[in-house]
Order: structure tokens, then C-alpha cells, then sequence
């Protein structure tokens, strides 16, 4: 015969209902009698019936994680924490990928919003619009995106630029370029207002250049006009662009960071394993990976009716390889931007 939530409770010594939050809501019980429920629970063979349970509970216990680019290693590392801290209290995680299209993101939550309890959006391209309307179907809670009364988790990626700007000012740096991303991303928005002002402050010129494409590719793309520009330093809008930039560059004779500093966002394992290796930003998104889904699991429990949170978290530079004090003769030793 099939082991029963009874025969559980019966052997652990406890009601029922304990055993029953264990498995649905294990941050509401005890940890010691957490741990001998599970243990007892693992001893008989006894397995939850998540779908009798969702019945009962009105509850999925699953979760949907929509990310632009699976692809990108900004992603990988907030999946996994997102989805051991969803393990932790008993959910189960749907990851999909857009590919940086607004079109399938909107479709893909859409199709989720019918099979879990809320939604996490990592870096979405939808229009606000759009996403407000979404929002009543289900919890949302939206990771480097702000939108007015939506919990949101933010990297400060804008920090983090303001500190590049300082660092290649005080290697001597006086005309810099900003290769922004994608044009709907919060990023790409913060990284601009950020640096623009702390140009400005330390008397830099500073050289937008974008949209591009959050890729190698879009670096490539990019370095042309990069070496044509006469900057001596520029900030990329993630690790990825910044290593097309520098294949780029050096497919045209010029020297990173003999010529030009190159500057990434990431901190992603490419950008250290790279020759030379890359000075960037750190972004703690396995931390924000835990905290959305907390912050989700909360909103699921009130049925999305408290106060929306803003979690900021903090960025830092990572100095390496990729950035140096430019030539003495403030020019490039090659140039050929063809």
C-alpha cells in the first residue's frame, strides 16, 4: 500500500497539518521538526501529490524564470541560485529563454502564467505597457527592471559604471565610448545616466555608441567605429560585447589595453579566462537570483496584494588586464578601421 501524509505524521509524532506545511510552506515550520518529518518521510517512501495538492491548495508549487538569452553567462548563475532557494521551500522552476525577442517573451508568459504562482522576469524587452497588463494574470517580480509598482530586484550596474568612469579618468583617460545595449534595456539606461555624469565630473568626453547587440557580435560589429573615434577606453554593455570588441579591435591592429581599455559588465568566466583579461563590473546575480524568488514566494503568499519592494544590490569594479594608462602620445600605435 502506498505510504500516506498520515503514516508520516503518525511516525514523526506530529499532527498532519505539520506534516502537510512541511512539504507546501517548510519556512512556517520548525527546522528540528522540518528535518525529522523529511527524514521520517524519506524513511517510509512517501512522495507528495503535488497535483492532489494543487487541487486542494489552488497552488502549482512551480514557478516561471523568463530570461532574454539562456546563451549569455550573465543568466546561468541566477538560474541555478533562483532555482536551489525555489528547491529550498518545495517549488520547482520553468526556465525560459525569449532570445532577446519582446514578441516571444510575451507569448512564453502568457503560456506560463496558466501552469505556475508567479512569475520572475530577468532583463525583460517588453514595453511597460505590456507588462502591466500581464501583471493581473499573475505575480510578477522583475529582475534589472524598474516599473512602478512591481517588485523589483536591481543590480546596480549605474554604480558600477560611475567607478569605471573614475578608474580610467585616473589612468589619464580624457575621451572614453559607452557601447549601450539593447535599445529597451534598464541597463543600458542606467550605465548612460551614471556614466554621464561621472564624465562629467572628472572632465571626460564621453562617446555614446549604440544600440548594439548584447553579444561577441555586437562587439565585432561595434569596433570599426571604436577605432575610427579616437577614444582611448571604452565601457561595453556587458562581458560578451566587450570580448567582440577587443577580437575586433585587434583584427585592426589595435592594442587593448596598449591602444584602447576595453571595460565589461559581468564579471562572467569568458571575461576571465580572455588575454588579456577583462576589467569589469561585477553583478551578484546568484544573490538576486535567491532574492527574487523570496521576494516572489512572498507576493504568492499575500495573493500579490502587499507593498511592492525595491532591492538594490551593490556592484563593484574588478580591475584586471584589459585596462591601462593610455599611450603617452595619446594616440593608437595602429590604426585601420576598415
Amino acid at each position: 500500500m502506498a505510504v500516506t501524509i498520515r503514516d508520516v505524521a503518525r511516525a514523526s509524532g506530529v499532527h498532519v497539518s505539520t506534516v502537510s506545511r512541511t512539504f507546501s510552506a517548510p519556512h512556517l515550520v520548525n527546522a528540528e521538526t522540518r528535518t525529522r518529518v523529511l527524514a521520517v518521510a524519506e524513511g517510509l517512501g512517501y512522495r507528495p501529490n503535488r497535483a492532489a495538492r494543487a487541487l486542494t491548495t489552488g497552488r502549482t508549487h512551480n514557478l516561471g524564470l523568463i530570461v532574454a538569452d539562456i546563451a549569455n553567462p550573465f543568466f546561468p548563475p541566477l538560474i541555478k541560485a533562483a532555482q536551489a532557494q525555489a528547491r529550498e521551500r518545495d517549488y520547482h522552476v520553468f526556465v525560459a529563454d525569449t532570445d532577446e525577442d519582446p514578441l516571444l517573451e510575451q507569448e512564453l508568459i502568457e503560456t506560463l502564467c496558466k501552469q505556475v504562482d508567479g512569475v520572475l522576469l530577468c532583463s525583460p524587452r517588453l514595453s511597460n505597457r505590456v507588462i502591466e497588463r500581464l501583471r493581473a494574470q499573475v505575480p510578477f517580480v522583475v529582475v534589472n527592471r524598474r516599473l512602478k509598482g512591481l517588485t523589483t530586484v536591481l543590480m546596480d550596474v549605474g554604480q558600477g559604471a560611475g567607478v569605471a568612469v573614475e578608474h580610467v579618468a585616473g589612468l589619464g583617460h580624457r575621451r572614453m565610448a559607452l557601447l549601450t545595449g539593447p535599445q529597451s534595456s534598464w541597463t543600458s539606461e542606467e550605465m548612460l545616466a551614471a556614466a554621464t555624469l561621472a564624465a562629467r565630473e572628472r572632465d571626460v568626453e564621453l562617446v555614446v555608441m549604440g544600440p548594439n547587440e548584447p553579444t561577441e557580435q555586437g562587439g565585432l560589429a561595434a569596433a570599426r567605429a571604436v577605432a575610427a573615434s579616437g577614444v582611448t577606453a571604452v565601457l561595453c554593455y556587458n562581458d560578451l560585447v566587450a570580448l567582440g570588441l577587443i577580437e575586433g579591435l585587434r583584427e585592426r591592429g589595435v592594442d587593448v589595453p596598449g591602444d584602447v581599455s576595453v571595460i565589461g559588465v559581468d564579471d562572467s568566466l569568458p571575461g576571465r579566462l580572455n588575454r588579456p583579461k577583462l576589467t569589469t563590473i561585477t553583478m551578484p546575480t546568484a544573490a538576486a537570483g535567491r532574492m527574487a524568488v523570496d521576494l516572489l514566494l512572498a507576493a504568492v503568499n499575500a495573493g500579490d496584494a502587499g507593498t511592492p519592494t525595491l532591492a538594490r544590490l551593490e556592484t563593484h569594479l574588478v580591475v584586471r588586464e584589459s585596462t591601462a594608462a593610455p599611450a603617452r602620445d595619446g594616440g593608437r600605435s595602429v590604426l585601420t578601421p576598415t
